[in-house]
């Protein structure tokens, strides 16, 4: 069970913001230089079009540019493209799934089915369905904060036979049902955490990485985190965690993506504008959020913001 790329999912694999301009557009040339940036520090994968892109609000035309753009870059440099496809209509999932297929991604992040709350026997279904007719391989994007519903160890499990879903993004915070997955999963099925201030745990278990938000912040620690506790060197892993511990928590101090994009646009990466019904964060949070980077050794970037 292995990606397009003919490996496992592992490491440090970033759940891209999507930049725009003053007035909502997607900012193509902050895109560019973002991502390039972010193969440069060395991250081991780029997962555009999930919810820390604020994928609801991307047209099709919009999340066509966002996947291409990234499987150009990150192909460019062997790095694996997972794009987010994830809806709570089947056949709208499958539909985006086959054209991210056609764009060139690795495999499709697809997320719960969200406000119509399916149980265990229709997840199986709907996962089953993707797989089956999506034309990638699939990790299953379990967020049940979010979504309201959780794929149960039991499930996954039974999806994980599936020879096209490859991988769990596993954001449950639930320890038990992540061991339980970790021990009884078919070999080449990658679980990668879904939080996080829970990477440290999840590898010292048996995990393979993280599908991070903190990485947009910080690619090359993140990727040295996971590089150092897959080599087994967890003090180095230890020391990474808990340096940017504040870090990764700051960044849900209300809802994701809004301080990420604070953080980045006080490090001069982009410009710190979202699309409705998200708002950037308010005076208070930002000053809380450039503390911590400043903390973090972040703040020789704290200049020449976008805006």
């Amino acid at each position: 069970m292995i990606s397009s790329t003919g490996r496992p999912l592992r490491g440090a694999l970033t759940a891209l913001v999507t930049p725009f301009t003053a007035d909502g557009k997607v900012d193509e040339a902050a895109f560019r230089d973002f991502v390039t940036w972010q193969v440069a520090e060395g991250i081991d994968g780029l997962v555009p079009c999930g919810t820390t892109g604020e994928s609801p609000t991307l047209s099709t035309a919009e999340r066509d540019f966002i996947i291409g753009t990234a499987v150009e870059i990150g192909h460019g440099r062997g790095v694996p493209v997972i794009a987010g496809t994830g809806t709570n209509d089947t056949a709208k999932t499958i539909a985006a799934t086959k054209r991210a297929a056609e764009l060139g991604a690795d495999a499709a992040l697809v997320v719960t089915p969200y406000y119509n709350k399916p149980d265990q026997r229709m997840l199986d279904a709907h996962y089953r369905a993707i797989a089956d007719e999506g034309g990638l391989p699939i990790v299953v994007y379990n967020v049940p904060g979010r979504t309201s519903v959780n794929v149960e160890a039991a499930t996954l499990l039974r999806l994980a036979e599936h020879p096209r879903i490859i991988a769990v993004k596993e954001a449950s915070a639930n320890l038990d049902q992540i061991q339980t997955i970790l021990r009884n999963r078919p070999d080449g099925f990658s679980v990668l955490s879904g939080d996080d201030s829970w990477t440290l745990t999840v590898m010292a278990h048996g995990g393979e990485g993280i599908i991070s938000v903190a990485s947009n912040e910080i690619p090359r620690p993140m990727a040295a985190l996971c590089a150092a506790a897959a080599a087994g060197d967890w003090t180095e892993a230890r020391r990474l965690h808990e340096h940017y511990l504040a870090l990764m928590r700051i960044n849900f101090i209300t809802v994701n993506p809004v301080p990420v994009k604070a953080a980045l646009s006080s490090m001069g990466l982009i410009r710190n504008v979202l699309r409705l019904p998200l708002l950037p964060a308010t005076e208070a949070h930002q000053a809380q959020i450039d503390a911590v980077l400043r903390e973090a050794g972040i703040s020789g970037v704290l200049a020449g913001a976008r805006g």
